[in-house]
C-alpha cells in the first residue's frame, strides 16, 4: 500500500468531547454549547471526502499533487464543501424580542417571525385540527382506548378503567399487530435497517474508501439508536399512527452522561398542531404545554417568570404555554423556535414580556418529524385504516354488546306470572330446591321466550371481525397459520404485501426515514461522532434496507430463481449458458447476504493472456 492509500485509509476519528454537557438542550444552540463548555469549538470528525474533487480519485490530502484542471471543484464535491461549512459555523440565539429584520447572534441574514403572526397562525392551526378531534376521538375509543392520544381530558393517576364501552377486541387486537408489524418490517428493533453508500458523483477511485468510512458511520449511528428509548417510542408513535392516520415523533439530543446521544418521545395528538407546506411538507409544528412556574424556569433560565405562582388552593399554577417550530423564511433555511404564553402573557402581570415571548432561538434540522398513514387531496391530516374500518368497527361493537345482553337473558331468563293473590314476585328466589307456591288452577311461573337467535349474530359478527382484520392488514402482515407453505406460496404472499403497502411505505420513506435519519446525522456531527454526511445522492446515498424495502429484491431473486429451474429442464447443454458465479452472487445480494460470506471473485483474464498462459503450460 502507498503512502497516499494510507493516508485515505486511515480511520475517522471522533472529536475530543469538552466540557459539561447541558441536562437538557432544547434547541441546536443548546447542544453545541453543552457540548463545546466554556467556548471551546467542537472540533469535528475528518471529512468522508477531503477538498479535493470528487470524481477524480483525489482527496484533501493531495493538495501538492493536484493539478491546475482539478482547481476547479464538481458539483458534487461543492455540495459536501457546503455541508461542511454548515456543520462548522455556531447556530445564532434569536433576539428575545418580538418583530422582524433582527439578526442573530452570528449575523444570519433572515428575519425573526412576528409574534402577532405566530398567534394568528397558531389559532388557525387549532381551528382546522378542531375538526378532526371528535374523529380521533371515536377511533382511539374503539381501536385503541388505553392511550387515546386524542382525549383532552387532564391524565388521571393511573389505573383507571379504559375498556367500559369496548365489548369486542377484534379491533384493539388487529391494530396492536398491524403496530407490531410495522415495527418489525420497517424499523426492526434489531437494526440493520438503514445503511449508507456512495452517491452517483463519486469516483470509482474513491468509492471502496468511502464505502469502508460510510459503513463505520452506519455502526456508529445504529449504536445510538440501539442504545437510546428508540424502539419504545417508536411504536407508540405507529399506534397513533395506525389509529388516527397521523403520528409524530420528536428527536432531541442528550448529554454526554447518557449512554445514547439521541432522546425520542411520542408526541399525542393532543398536544400538536401542524402546518402543510406548498410542496405537502407537514413541519410547521405547534406544541402546547402546561407548565408550573418552576417548571418554565428549569427549561427556559432567561425567562422572564410570572408573578403569580399558585392557584386558590396550594396547588402550584399551571400556564398555558406553546413551542412553535416553523421553517425559516431566510435565504439560510432552517426553523426558528420561539416559546410563548398563548394568553399573551396577561396572566403573568407583564413580567413574561409585553408579547409573552418567553424563548427564541432556530434549529438547522427540526426535532418534530410528523408523518401521515395516507393523505386525502386538500387536507392536512392522514386518514388511517382504522378510519376506513370504523363502521364495522362500531357495528361489531354494538353486535357484541346485544348478544351479551341476550345471553344474559338466556342464562336467567324472563319469567311471568299470574296475579292470583296467591303468587309474590318480590319473595320468589329462583335456585335449586326452592318451592314457589301458587294457587290452584293458576298457570304460576311461565318462561317468556327470548325473541334473538344467536345462530344469525354469530354469521353477522363472523363477517364483520374478517372484513375488520382484513381492513388493518392483520391476515397480511402477520404470522402465517399454514406452517406448511411452500416457497412459492411465501414469495407470493411477500409480494402481495409489497403491492397492498407500496403507496404507505413510499409516504413513510419521505415523511418519517429520512428525516429521521436527517436530524440524528445532524446531532452527530454537532458532538463531532460524525463527520459531515450530506444525504443527497451525490456523495452520500441512503439505502434502507430494512424487511419490508426487500421484499421487491426477493420477488426478483424468486423470479429468476423459478426460471432457472425451467432452464434445467432444457439439459446442461441450455444450463451452460448460465453464468453461474455471477448468478450467485446477484442472488446472494437481493436476498442481503453479506459480501465475506462469498469467496472472492478471481479476475478474468483476457482472450490473448488466456492462450499464452495456456501454450506455456503445454510447452511446459
Amino acid at each position: 500500500m502507498t503512502e497516499r492509500q494510507n493516508r485515505k485509509a486511515r480511520p475517522i476519528r471522533p472529536a475530543r468531547k469538552t466540557g459539561v454537557a447541558a441536562k437538557r438542550a432544547t434547541s441546536d444552540r443548546a447542544a453545541t454549547d453543552g457540548a463545546a463548555g466554556n467556548g471551546a469549538e467542537t472540533r469535528r470528525g475528518d471529512g468522508l471526502v477531503g477538498a479535493g474533487r470528487v470524481g477524480t480519485g483525489r482527496t484533501g490530502t493531495d493538495k501538492a499533487e493536484a493539478r491546475p484542471e482539478d482547481v476547479r471543484q464538481s458539483r458534487a464535491n461543492q455540495k459536501a464543501a457546503r455541508f461542511g461549512r454548515m456543520a462548522k459555523e455556531p447556530v445564532g440565539r434569536l433576539g428575545a424580542g418580538a418583530g422582524t429584520g433582527s439578526n442573530a447572534g452570528t449575523g444570519a441574514k433572515t428575519g425573526t417571525i412576528a409574534i402577532a403572526d405566530l398567534r394568528a397562525r397558531f389559532r388557525a392551526a387549532m381551528g382546522q385540527k378542531r375538526g378532526w378531534m371528535r374523529h380521533w376521538q371515536e377511533c382511539y375509543e374503539f381501536a385503541l382506548p388505553q392511550r387515546n392520544g386524542a382525549s383532552e381530558q387532564p391524565v388521571a393517576s393511573g389505573g383507571e378503567k379504559k375498556f367500559d364501552r369496548v365489548f369486542d377486541a377484534t379491533a384493539p387486537d388487529a391494530v396492536e399487530q398491524l403496530a407490531a408489524s410495522l415495527m418489525a418490517e420497517i424499523t426492526p428493533p434489531s437494526g440493520g435497517w438503514f445503511t449508507f453508500e456512495p452517491g452517483g458523483n463519486v469516483a470509482d477511485a474513491d468509492r471502496d474508501i468511502l464505502t469502508a468510512r460510510l459503513a463505520r458511520a452506519a455502526s456508529i449511528l445504529q449504536g445510538h439508536f440501539d442504545r437510546s428509548n428508540f424502539a419504545v417510542e417508536m411504536h407508540q408513535a405507529f399506534l397513533d399512527l395506525v389509529t388516527a392516520g397521523t403520528a409524530c415523533l420528536r428527536l432531541e439530543a442528550d448529554d454526554f452522561l447518557s449512554p445514547s446521544a439521541f432522546r425520542f418521545g411520542a408526541v399525542p395528538l393532543r398536544d400538536v398542531a401542524f402546518e402543510e407546506r406548498h410542496d405537502g411538507r407537514m413541519d410547521a409544528v405547534f406544541r402546547k404545554f402546561s407548565l408550573t412556574r418552576d417548571e418554565i424556569a428549569r427549561q427556559w433560565p432567561e425567562a422572564k417568570l410570572p408573578r403569580d405562582d399558585r392557584d386558590a388552593g396550594d396547588s402550584p399554577k399551571r400556564y398555558a404555554v406553546v413551542e412553535a417550530v416553523l421553517p425559516d423564511p431566510g435565504a439560510f433555511g432552517g426553523y426558528q423556535l420561539c416559546v410563548f404564553f398563548e394568553d399573551g402573557g396577561q396572566v403573568s402581570g407583564g413580567l413574561a414580556g409585553e408579547d409573552g415571548v418567553i424563548h427564541r432561538d432556530r434549529f438547522d434540522v427540526s426535532p418534530y418529524i410528523a408523518f401521515r398513514w395516507m393523505k386525502a387531496p386538500g387536507e392536512v391530516y392522514g386518514r388511517s385504516p382504522v378510519m376506513k374500518a370504523l363502521p364495522d368497527i362500531k357495528t361489531a361493537n354494538k353486535v357484541v354488546e346485544l348478544v351479551l345482553k341476550n345471553a344474559s337473558i338466556a342464562v336467567t331468563g324472563i319469567w311471568q306470572a299470574d296475579d292470583d293473590g296467591v303468587l309474590n314476585p318480590a319473595a320468589i328466589r329462583l335456585v335449586p330446591g326452592s318451592i314457589i307456591p301458587k294457587a290452584v288452577g293458576s298457570a304460576g311461573l311461565t318462561p317468556l321466550d327470548a325473541p334473538g337467535r344467536f345462530d344469525v349474530s354469530d354469521l353477522v359478527l363472523s363477517d364483520l371481525r374478517d372484513r375488520i382484520r382484513r381492513c388493518l392488514l392483520a391476515d397480511r402482515l402477520g404470522q402465517s397459520d399454514q406452517p406448511g407453505m411452500t416457497a412459492t406460496e411465501v414469495l407470493e404472499r411477500a409480494s402481495e404485501n409489497a403491492r397492498l403497502l407500496g403507496a404507505t411505505y413510499g409516504r413513510l420513506q419521505a415523511e418519517l426515514l429520512y428525516p429521521l435519519i436527517r436530524r440524528a446525522i445532524h446531532i452527530l456531527v454537532r458532538r463531532g461522532e460524525l463527520p459531515d454526511m450530506p444525504l443527497d445522492g451525490d456523495v452520500v446515498q441512503l439505502r434502507h434496507s430494512a424487511p419490508l424495502a426487500q421484499l421487491p429484491k426477493r420477488v426478483q431473486a424468486g423470479q429468476a430463481m423459478d426460471w432457472l429451474s425451467r432452464i434445467a429442464t432444457l439439459g446442461p447443454e441450455a444450463l451452460g449458458e448460465v453464468d453461474m458465479p455471477h448468478m450467485v452472487r446477484w442472488l446472494a445480494d437481493q436476498f442481503g447476504v453479506p459480501d465475506h460470506l462469498l469467496r472472492p471473485m478471481m479476475p478474468v483474464l483476457p482472450v490473448e493472456a488466456s492462450v499464452e498462459a495456456a501454450m506455456m503450460e503445454d510447452a511446459i
